[in-house]
């Protein structure tokens, strides 16, 4: 898979895919890294990339020129364009698995006051929300969506077993999960986890699965109960 951001900070990024699983999976030619400026692509003498709203208001919008001519250098090749926006549907578990299957997938992240609509409208697949708050910028949230679309990309956790217990790929969430030592300060692992009985750990997993979804997702829990009955 190839994963472009275009951004006006690479910095921000680059650091994350230098640690950890996804620079393995990077050294291993699992996934391939690339960064567009919008700057670099700007008529402006002085290389701006931004210009205030006609419908006024404070702050900037980034302008259609700059990123339509990055936009159009991509169109080229077989891409797939993701704009992270808060006014769109948000972003999760089924979407990462769906796109983890393309071949090139691009981020165009937003700064100051958003992006010319325009630029949306022309060149969006996709737009996504993380979570019904505002950031400065999409870079996070771009940097969000790919690193849950790359951890299902075959190969990348080294361990596929790992994406088989997650919460998410259904409707409940997923249960509790212990370590060594069996007891930590007077705070025991639940017996059932310790005896081997994988019937009765399913079970008991099942229903520490449902206590916790009942408790931070009720409407989950009730769509999870539905769906079974039915």
């Amino acid at each position: 898979m190839n994963i472009t951001f275009v951004t006006l900070f690479e910095e921000l990024i680059k650091g994350y895919f230098e640690d950890s699983i996804l620079k393995r999976a990077r050294d291993k030619s699992l996934f391939t890294l690339n960064f567009l400026n919008p700057r670099d692509f700007s008529t402006n003498k002085h290389n701006k990339v931004d210009s205030t709203a006609y419908s006024g208001g404070a702050g900037m919008l980034m302008s259609p020129q700059p990123l339509f001519d990055t936009l159009d250098k991509l169109r080229e090749d077989d891409v797939h364009i993701i704009f992270a926006t808060p006014v769109a549907k948000q972003f999760n578990q089924k979407d990462a698995v769906r796109l983890a299957s393309k071949k090139h997938i691009v981020f165009v992240s937003g700064r100051y006051e958003g992006i010319d609509e325009r630029v949306i409208e022309t060149y969006a697949d996709e737009v996504f929300s993380i979570g019904d708050y505002i950031l400065t910028g999409g870079e996070l949230p771009s940097m969000v969506m790919s690193d849950a679309i790359l951890r299902n990309v075959d190969g990348v956790l080294g361990n596929s077993e790992s994406l088989e217990i997650e919460s998410f790929d259904c409707e409940l969430l997923e249960a509790p999960s212990f370590t060594k030592p069996e007891v930590y300060i007077e705070s025991s692992v639940p017996k059932e986890y310790l005896k081997g009985n994988h019937a009765k750990i399913r079970e008991l997993k099942l229903s520490l699965s449902k206590s916790k979804t009942k408790f931070f997702r009720p409407k989950e829990l009730s769509r999870h109960l539905s769906r079974v009955k039915a």
